[in-house]
């Protein structure tokens, strides 16, 4: 969390979750097995949509925030990735901030266009995949 993130209010600014989810989102597919196998969704990914609800306002505090992010659709040509941004408190009480989805599209940068999910793809966002709604 970054003094930056804070709004006029003295809490974590609406638009800066959608920064919190990019990175869940980039870790996620991107930096750790079994996505290195994740093939050109490296190369090419692009947000079409995001839905979020924020259940309470986040403070600043050194301690860093969890973003549990997980694939709960998988189509022909586009996915979702379900998040909680959470925290838990030392009485062992999980708190949730905020309940989102994002819908990414593969995308092919030499084409500038949509493209499909590939059999590889598919098979790396399967192993992520727990469909509960969002």
């Amino acid at each position: 969390m970054r003094w930056s993130d804070m709004d006029a209010y003295g809490h974590v600014n609406n638009v800066v979750y959608l920064t919190y989810l990019e990175e869940a989102r980039v870790d996620m597919l991107f930096v750790h097995e079994p996505t290195h196998r994740a093939g050109r969704l490296a190369s090419g990914v692009v947000v079409a949509r995001h839905e979020i609800d924020y259940k309470r306002p986040i403070v600043f505090r050194p301690e860093p925030l969890r973003i549990e992010t997980w694939v709960s659709r998988i189509g022909n040509a586009s996915f979702t990735l379900g998040h909680e941004v959470v925290d838990d408190t030392p009485d062992g009480k999980r708190l949730l901030y905020a309940r989102a989805a994002s819908v990414l599209v593969p995308y092919d940068t030499a084409e500038d266009r949509p493209r499909r999910v590939t059999q590889e793809e598919r098979a790396v966002l399967e192993q992520f995949l727990d469909p509960v709604p969002v």
